[in-house]
This record gives C-alpha cells, structure tokens and sequence, in this order.
C-alpha cells in the first residue's frame, strides 16, 4: 500500500520539486502552501506523514504540529526549515516532531530520513515489515536478536553495529547516504561521530570478512555500499 505524505511548503518550485521526487519514489503526496490549507487537508485527508515547512504564511510549521499533535500523538511529522538555530530545533522536537532538516537538503537524505521515521513508527513505506532476517551471502543476520550468524557459529553484535548493518543492509547494493545515517544513528554528523561510524564500519567488515561475496564499500562523496555479489 502506498504511504501518503502530506507535504506543506510554501515555496511553489519546491514544493513541486519535492512532490515530483516524492512520487517518482513510490508515495503519494499532496502539497499545500500554507498553514491553514495543510490544516484542512490533514482533516480532510488520511497520511502516514506530514513533511512541514517551519516558516509558512497564514499558519506557521510549528502552530500546525501544534494543532496536530493535539488530536494525534502518532503520525509522524518532519520539518523542514531553512533556520539552524538550536532553539528552533528543541522547540521543533518539543512540539512532537520526529526528524528536522535544514534546508539546503539532499532529496537522496530527505527520503532516508523519510524512511527511517516510517520505520520507527511502525509505517514502512510500502505498507510492509522490513524482514525479520537477512541474508548475506553465508551469514545471516538477526536485527531484532542483534546476532550475526555463518554455519553453526555466531557473533552478538553491540546496538550500534547492529543498527548500522540494518541501515546498510535495507539499501544493499545500492548507496546509504553517510550524513544521513550519521544524524539518524549519532544525531549529527560532526567529524568526531564520523570518525566513530568509521571505527564500526572497520569492525564490520572483519565480522563479514568470511565471504568474499559481501563486501562494505566506500563511495567518494556519497557513502557506503553494501555489495552482496551471491546469495
């Protein structure tokens, strides 16, 4: 089932960009210009998220989350702001907000972050679980018991190697935005977290070492790849 995003931005080109990017990647969308007009179409209307610019005419970002957050506690709401002032930030997350982006953004990072904030609520994108195992090449891994498992043997993974391998391996052999998988799983991406994604990186690649078909690799200027060459 297609998850349907209410998109509110004032800006029309952007707006439009960001509907136009949205479709083309399986949701559906619905764009208002303003506060009161996402007010009504929220009403109206049945989404899985709410994707809210902070500074809008007739009804600003946070006096709509406000306004939602008042009759729903669940659906997930990003905002999207062109301000980095922290105190916006906690305001923001105050609110009820569950992710919050600075503008300018990547759309490859929007829609990580889109999916990651689908996943913690419970609502994959596709209306699916994400698969309990995977399957890499001789290992197979267990998010949920955080085990990584080859034959007969297997090694308990910390959280956050876990939770690293989980992101790699929901975009296997495609690219995992580095920065966004720093904000999701460190909380922001500074050089100090960097240094430490690559510490866990290095760690998982010795565990996966065993299969010369499974490799994690690094794309310059983009991120990282998990490459699964054979089941």
């Amino acid at each position: 089932m297609k998850r349907i995003v209410l998109l509110l931005e004032d800006d029309p080109n952007l707006g439009l960009i960001l509907q136009e990017h949205l479709e083309l990647n399986g949701f559906g969308a619905q764009l208002c210009v303003n506060g009161q007009d996402g007010q009504a179409a929220y009403r109206k209307g049945k989404f899985d998220l709410c994707l809210v610019d902070v500074m809008m005419p007739r009804k600003d970002g946070f006096s709509f989350a406000r306004d939602v957050r008042a009759v729903d506690r669940e659906i997930p709401i990003i905002f999207l702001t062109a301000k980095a002032m922290k105190e916006d930030r906690i305001e923001g997350l105050k609110i009820g907000a569950d992710d919050y982006l600075t503008k300018p953004f990547s759309m490859e990072e929007l829609l990580l972050r889109i999916r990651a904030v689908l996943r913690r609520s419970g609502k994959q994108e596709d209306g699916k679980d994400s698969p309990q195992e995977f399957s890499l090449g001789k290992f197979t891994f267990d998010p949920a018991k955080r085990t990584l498992r080859r034959g007969r043997s297997s090694r308990k993974l910390t959280a956050r190697e876990s939770d690293l391998l989980r992101l790699l391996c929901l975009h296997r052999n495609g690219t995992l935005d580095r920065n966004g998988a720093l904000r999701e799983l460190w909380g922001d991406d500074t050089y100090f977290n960097s240094r430490s994604m690559d510490v866990f990186i290095t760690r998982l690649r010795k565990y996966l070492a065993g299969d010369t078909g499974v490799e994690i690799l690094s794309v310059s200027g983009k991120g990282l790849k998990l490459v699964v060459s054979r089941e």
